[in-house]
């Protein structure tokens, strides 16, 4: 083959040169696997985040809530009975 036409294979037909190009690969496979390991690390991310503001955020804040209400509540009572 023609070393400037290294990616170009020229190939005879009835009608005419017709030119196909070799087939090039969209990543390496060290890089297939960096994009692998950036999708894993994403899709974690995001279910982390979805889990924490759906339970347990929510919990903390109910947690808390509860807490300053049982609170204010013996201190009135603990008012009253003085």
């Amino acid at each position: 083959m023609n070393i400037f036409l290294r990616e170009i294979c020229f190939f005879y037909i009835n009608e005419g040169i017709f030119a196909e190009q070799k087939e090039k690969t969209m990543f390496d496979f060290d890089q297939y696997l960096g994009f692998l390991a950036f999708l894993t690390i994403l899709t974690i991310g995001f279910w982390l985040m979805i889990f924490l503001l759906t339970f347990v955020v929510p919990y903390w804040l109910f947690g808390n809530l509860m807490e300053m209400y049982k609170e204010r509540r013996e201190a009135k009572r603990a008012k009253r009975n003085e």
